[in-house]
Parts: C-alpha cells; sequence; structure tokens
C-alpha cells in the first residue's frame, strides 16, 4: 500500500498495485514491481507506460497554462498539451536506479521567443508565494508584456497558476496558496506573453522545499 512519508509534509512511497513510489533527492519517481520478462520489447514498453504515466500527472493539472504556454508547437497533426507532453516526455524524465522520475528543473510549461525572467525568487509570505525577477528591457522584452505564473505541489499533485499575473515591469506576482500546502514542497514556473497573446517566453524554474 502506498504511503505519505512524515504525513501530508513527506513525499510519497510504498506500492499501489503494480507500481512502486519514492522519491529521492528531491525527484518523485515511479516504477513498476519486479517482473521477469523474456520479451525485451515488454520492458521497453514497461518503461514507456511510466514515462508516460509520471508525465501526464504533472502536465493535466495545467492544462489552460500549456494551451497558453505551447500554442505555437500545435498543429493540425498536434495540440499544444501533446506538444508540451511530447517535448517533457523527451527532456523532463531522468530514468536511474530509483526507476522513472521527473525533473522539474528540465521541464518546461511554456516555450517560444520571447525574452525570458532572470534572476528568479520566490518565498512563501502568509499563505502567498510571492515570486520576483529583475526585467531587462530589450528589443524582445517589452513593459507590458504579461506574467504567467504557476506553483505546482508534488506531494498532492496539485498546481496553482495564473495567466495574468503581473506585467513584466512590476517584476513581482503573488499567487495565493490553500492552507493544506503549508509546509510542502513547490516547483514554480513563471514565463511571459505579450500583451496580445502572440507570443510568450520560455518558463523558468525554481524549487521551494
Amino acid at each position: 500500500m502506498g504511503r505519505l512519508k512524515n504525513g501530508i509534509q513527506g513525499g510519497v512511497s510504498g506500492k499501489v498495485g503494480d507500481v512502486i513510489l519514492s522519491s529521492w533527492k528531491g525527484i518523485e519517481y515511479v516504477r513498476s514491481r519486479p517482473v521477469k520478462y523474456h520479451d525485451a520489447k515488454t520492458r521497453v514498453q514497461v518503461k514507456q507506460r511510466n514515462r508516460f504515466s509520471m508525465t501526464m500527472d504533472f502536465l493535466r493539472t495545467i492544462t489552460p497554462f500549456l494551451r497558453i504556454g505551447f500554442r505555437s508547437h500545435a498543429d493540425n497533426r498536434m495540440t499544444a498539451f501533446n506538444a508540451a507532453m511530447s517535448y517533457n516526455m523527451k527532456f523532463a524524465v531522468k530514468e536511474g536506479d530509483q526507476g522513472v522520475g521527473l525533473d522539474y528543473q528540465n521541464a518546461r510549461v511554456s516555450m517560444g521567443p520571447l525574452s525570458a525572467a532572470s534572476d528568479l525568487r520566490v518565498e512563501i509570505v502568509e499563505e502567498t508565494l510571492q515570486i520576483s525577477w529583475e526585467t531587462n528591457p530589450s528589443a524582445n522584452a517589452r513593459h507590458d508584456d504579461i506574467a504567467m505564473a504557476l506553483a505546482y505541489n508534488p506531494v498532492k499533485r496539485e498546481a496553482v497558476y495564473d495567466l495574468n499575473a503581473a506585467k513584466r515591469a512590476n517584476m513581482k506576482a503573488i499567487l495565493p496558496l490553500a492552507s493544506s500546502w503549508k509546509g510542502d514542497a513547490m516547483e514554480v514556473y513563471l514565463s511571459f506573453k505579450t500583451a496580445d497573446g502572440s507570443e510568450v517566453s520560455d518558463s523558468v524554474h525554481a524549487s521551494l522545499y
């Protein structure tokens, strides 16, 4: 049976059906229970299902965010969500002795040519997440660019986000947090979109433990 380590403030561990959950160095892992496979193709299929499942658990909580963040990567064959799945399964999933893990630092929730945030800083102040950044106006960064802020709770597998959190020139955005998140680790992402929403920046990441 799966369990929460150290109550709601800890990671998950244990077995749920044929899946084993664990946490190592801040990365959540999922792996199948050891089974002897004689067919190499079966081993590959199990590994791919684990990669897909872990990425899906993360991204499905932020679908509206991805529709904007990956809009420019959508086409007649692929939705914005599917584009986000494809990228993150390729670049944000790690495999090791602990199994398959999601590397939040390398995950992207937005991809585009607009100038990204720099010197991202995050802190908790009275049940709110305070996000700040430096702004470096250039030909590809405007004062009226709009910040899109997101916080993901890997313990509860929940997310809060604001697609219109602040303007780039404000250099600060605030996200309200549920009281039930108190003490939990968070993975924070910030990206920008132009005022008309036609372009976005790559997301930048910060962890809060």
